[in-house]
């Protein structure tokens, strides 16, 4: 009997045919969330070039394998390399059956984890014994989450938040988010450098999964520069903070944003805003208080939602003339996420990001009779009074016009809260998310067919790796990235409680709420820190992870937008024709008198002089550069007609 034999192309072919959704190929651009990121189109899932026929069978999935990379440079399948800060011991672990999910496409396949890093992905693939196995049956397997937005150590009204980076990262790890971006708070007047290194400090001694920084600078001026160039090109920071708000502590003005963004360009880092007009929250809350508000409504009354769109308007445009892209945090609004939307529709390089809060309820709470909990809903900007603002945060998450899901996290108890009691105005501003982040996009966007499954990745893990420079070590599930991996359960539910949530807070703004969409396994780092509802982490196992500068996905349009942003004089001929004379009007205007008395003092010796008079005709007049006529005809004084004809 004869043989039929296939030519190694009709067998790569067979083998491809059965892998993921029926074909290598990455989805089609058919708009959405994936029009809005560079490189999403890749296939950087699986390595075809890698697969050997004769260690596979025709009915085997390719599989990929990673080099040995203890303490040297790996390179990722997209070309993307790092330098791997020595050998992380992990877990051997093989996850088996489980729907793979990444931001572009999905497909079933086992993976196979060593060391803290994903070594293969595909079928039956050869592992050493005694790895452990973990079942994703009917599930999904996603990278793990990146909160890019969380202030576990920032200090308000001399407040420390009580949940710091132990119980703020494991209570992370417990939702499914597995690295986070905290904010360095620098007090005005303190070096950056000290600022970060203390974080950083800190962070490594109680931090449970990986992370990294933001720097909030409070007060700008020039010498600032050389902190800026040595925390981008050594320390591994490309982003930094800019508030908007804050009157008379930490608000920059215009002429400052501007002069940062142009720096921020040229250092290849990314410029974020807190969005706020200063000035006309410090002038409301002056004016609630005196009409005796003091309660948590104020706070909602004297930050209004214009207040919000006009600073995300002004920053979009300091941003634009800059050509510095500009990442607009916390996002509360719809006429603020409409601003944001316009301007990315214009091409304007702008990235805005929801919060858990505003995804998941709103400000009415705000005036409820229990202080305890209205006081547990301040922050800024403030949660909208508006019900319908989460549903429609979350329809512009899922088209595109908002990239970034994140917490904001920043925990105050009800003691440190009470410190404003009398004055909503010392409230310490801050609530949680940083558990339920996942959980909520789920419920609210997927469940309710707004979003797939590949959006979801998308926006609460992937995005945020890319933006800020961390892709694809994390946010993707590939050969070569971090072992930080959630297996998801899509139709468990979970009720949102004060009592069971794994941070020290007693009130939780979502209580009682239940989303669907739950983590069932949670790998970070190679290990499994949450299986079959425990929860077992290591005080100070997370790791900084240092960003590079000039992160494709922003700077690509950034370069692009500089070649044809070049000014480019006129060529023309010399102008010889006649030039009008111009009198200077330049003259010493009298200072406004005003009631409050003199503007300095003078003091007066002796009995007065009746014949003194400040009244003087001499020196140069006000009226002197309009020319004099040498006659005027009296017609009809005041009195009667005069024979009088000219002066002389």
């Amino acid at each position: 009997m004869s043989e039929k034999r296939l030519s190694q192309e009709d067998d790569c072919s067979s083998l491809l045919s059965r892998l993921g959704s029926d074909s290598p190929r990455p989805r089609m651009k058919f708009g959405g969330m994936f029009c809005n990121v560079e490189g999403a189109f890749e296939n950087k899932t699986l390595n075809f070039e890698s697969f050997s026929l004769q260690m596979q069978g025709r009915g085997a999935a390719p599989t990929q394998t990673g080099s040995q990379h203890g303490g040297r440079t790996i390179v990722f399948p997209s070309g993307h390399t790092w330098e791997n800060y020595g050998k992380r011991e992990g877990d051997r672990l093989i996850i088996k059956g489980g729907k793979v999910v990444n931001d572009d496409q999905s497909f079933y396949a086992d993976i196979y984890i060593e060391d803290g890093t994903i070594r293969q992905i595909g079928e039956n693939l050869i592992v050493p014994p005694g790895v452990k196995t973990l079942d994703a049956y009917g599930q999904l397997v996603i990278p793990g989450g990146v909160d890019a937005n969380t202030n576990l150590q920032a200090p308000q009204k001399g407040l420390s938040p009580c949940d710091d980076f132990y119980q703020g990262t494991r209570a992370a790890l417990s939702g499914g988010t597995t690295t986070i971006i905290d904010h360095v708070l620098v007090d005005p007047g303190t070096s950056l450098l000290s600022a970060f290194d203390l974080w950083k400090e800190m962070a490594e001694q109680r931090a449970c999964c990986d992370f990294s920084f933001h720097l909030d600078v409070t007060r700008w001026h020039e010498g600032l520069y050389e902190e800026l160039e040595t925390l981008v090109k050594d320390k591994g920071v490309n982003s930094f903070l800019f508030f908007m708000a804050y009157k008379d502590r930490y608000q920059s003005s215009d002429s400052q944003l501007y002069e940062a963004f142009g720096i921020l360009r040229d250092l290849g880092a990314i410029a974020q805003v807190h969005a706020e007009n200063g000035d006309i929250i410090d002038e409301e809350q002056k004016k609630l208080l005196s009409v005796g508000i003091t309660g948590p409504e104020g706070h909602v009354l004297s930050h209004p939602e214009e207040v919000e769109t006009e600073a995300v308007y002004r920053a979009i445009t300091i941003a634009k003339q800059a050509n510095c892209p500009l990442y607009v945090t916390k996002v509360m609004s719809k006429s603020a996420a409409d601003v944001i939307a316009k301007a990315r529709k214009k091409g304007v390089v702008v990235y805005g990001e929801p919060i858990t809060a505003s995804l998941a309820t709103d400000g009415t709470h705000y005036w409820s009779k229990n202080w305890t909990m209205a006081a547990a809903f301040v922050m800024s900007p403030p949660l909208n009074p508006d019900p319908s603002t989460p549903q429609y945060l979350t329809s512009l998450l899922a088209c595109g016009d908002l990239q970034v899901t994140s917490s904001a996290q920043a925990s105050f108890s009800t003691a440190q809260k009470a410190v404003g009691k009398d004055d909503f105005t010392l409230i310490p501003e801050g609530t949680s998310g940083i558990e339920e982040r996942l959980a909520v996009v789920w419920d609210r966007a997927v469940s309710t067919g707004k979003m797939d499954e590949n959006e979801f990745v998308a926006v609460t893990s992937t995005n945020a790796a890319k933006l800020f420079n961390m892709y694809p070590r994390k946010g993707r599930i590939a050969v070569g990235s971090d072992a930080d991996i959630v297996i998801w359960n899509p139709k468990e539910t979970r009720t949102v409680s004060a009592s069971t949530h794994n941070l020290t807070l007693e009130v939780n703004i979502l209580e009682g709420l239940e989303f669907r969409g739950v983590p069932t396994v949670v790998i970070s780092g190679g290990r499994v820190v949450l299986e079959d509802g425990h929860l077992n982490v290591s005080e100070g196992s997370g790791r900084f992870i240092p960003r590079k500068a000039f992160p494709d996905t922003v700077y690509k349009r950034i370069r692009a937008r500089n070649k044809m942003a070049e000014a480019r004089g006129v060529p023309r001929g010399n102008y010889d024709g006649p030039v009008h004379d111009v009198i200077s009007m330049t003259k010493s205007v009298p200072p406004t008198p005003t009631t409050r008395g003199p503007t300095g003092s003078k003091t007066q010796t002796g009995p007065r002089n009746l014949h003194q008079s400040g009244f003087t005709l001499a020196g140069a007049q006000i009226d002197d550069h309009i020319p004099r006529r040498s006659a005027q005809r009296i017609v009809a004084p005041p009195g009667g007609r005069s024979n009088i004809t000219s002066l002389s």
